[in-house]
């Protein structure tokens, strides 16, 4: 029997919760607080620095927005609004329980505050906008995630060296002007990558999902998942099945008095309710031809299974055009896996099993369940 992967194809086009949580982690909510890390630690000496709380503070309030804003990502929905305060808001108050008001006075404590709301609202904003405009913003907010550096530098200067605090001289020094050109110009380039990333990216999983629906319209998801985990999955090779075939009684005649467009629609709700069934009872490989259904299972309990609640779903489907199934069973050994040319293959189940599946849903009359010897004795 096939058996679905706990590695499912989706965290492998979406990513996994832990990974989401990472990226959100070392893209966004721990970059102004590695900043005033540093920028207190030079200013207190990393002896006294340790025995406070104020880092500890700064990595707890990241780490607990990266894990907040990273599930949601993972679960597919929207980045919470003002998501980017809830670090500064858990830091905030874990400082003030320590410093009190005297937290308010630091003018990196506010700078954090203005930092994390600009990037928030640039951050909603590109929630709302697509092409060129995104792209945009995009690279304003890697431009302002940089100028974080220059910031704190500045307040670091202005701190230990008050008198060159005023812009007018502060960019009197050649290595001021140079620090500053060269953190704008790399939040361009950094901003540049990222909306080049960010588009790959997005077009990327989009092709991703398009091939995995039409890989599962092909192999089914249990074995698709199988496969990208083990591709030994889809190899030839001799195995014992339980076959069912169940075709709709009278469907040629039926169909010779409706329109195309009736019989496809007929169709579709009889395949959509046999889907139903079979993907509940754990099918390992399903093949539709006309009004034809051949559905392989792993065990003689899983088809016998399935045929009942298919006879049950979809003489409700079939009753108000007159029509009814006939259904097949029969067990045994078969070759099963990918058979084709070089360059275009199918996942198929060829042999004796089949053809004498097929003939005993044949001459099984509308309503009827016909079992072999060999599935009845399993």
């Amino acid at each position: 029997m096939i058996q679905t992967s706990k590695r499912e194809i989706e965290p492998r086009i979406r990513g996994t919760r832990a990974g989401h949580i990472a990226q959100e982690l070392f893209t966004n909510s721990a970059h102004f607080p590695i900043a005033i890390i540093f920028f207190e630690l030079l200013r207190e000496g990393a002896r006294e620095y340790i025995t406070k709380p104020d880092l500890y503070a700064l990595l707890i309030a990241a780490t607990a927005q990266a894990y907040i804003i990273g599930r949601r990502y993972f679960a597919q929905r929207a980045r919470p609004m003002w998501g980017n305060l809830i670090a500064p808001t858990i830091y905030t108050l874990i400082e003030v329980a320590f410093e009190g008001v005297a937290f308010f006075t630091a003018p990196h404590h506010l700078a954090y505050w203005g930092f994390a709301l600009l990037i928030d609202i640039l951050q909603e904003i590109q929630l709302h906008l697509r092409g060129a405009f995104r792209n945009a913003l995009i690279l304003i907010e890697n431009l302002a995630r940089t100028s974080i550096l220059l910031l704190m530098y500045w307040l670091y200067e202005a701190l230990t060296h008050p008198e060159k605090a005023a812009p007018e001289i502060f960019f009197t020094d050649d290595s001021h002007v140079f620090l500053t050109l060269a953190i704008v110009f790399t939040g361009i380039v950094i901003g540049i990558a990222n909306v080049l990333t960010h588009t790959y990216q997005t077009t990327l999983r989009e092709t991703a999902e398009q091939l995995r629906v039409y890989s599962e319209w092909v192999f089914g998801r249990a074995l698709l998942s199988a496969a990208v985990n083990d591709p030994n999955v889809l190899t030839l090779k001799p195995r014992e099945r339980t076959i069912l075939f169940m075709d709709i009684r009278g469907f040629t005649r039926w169909s010779d008095q409706q329109s195309p467009e009736n019989v496809v629609a007929m169709l579709n709700r009889y395949f959509e309710t046999a889907e139903q069934v079979w993907s509940r009872v754990a099918a390992s490989k399903v093949k539709l031809t006309a009004d034809e259904v051949m559905i392989v299972f792993a065990t003689p309990a899983q088809a016998a299974t399935a045929a009942l609640e298919l006879r049950a779903a979809i003489a409700t489907i079939l009753a108000p055009f007159g029509l009814n199934v006939g259904i097949g069973i029969h067990t045994g050994l078969l070759a099963e896996g990918l058979i084709g040319s070089r360059t275009l293959k199918g996942y198929d189940v060829i042999g004796d099993t089949v053809n004498i599946a097929k003939r005993i849903c044949d001459v099984a009359r509308g309503g009827e369940i016909l079992l072999s010897r060999e599935t009845r004795h399993k």
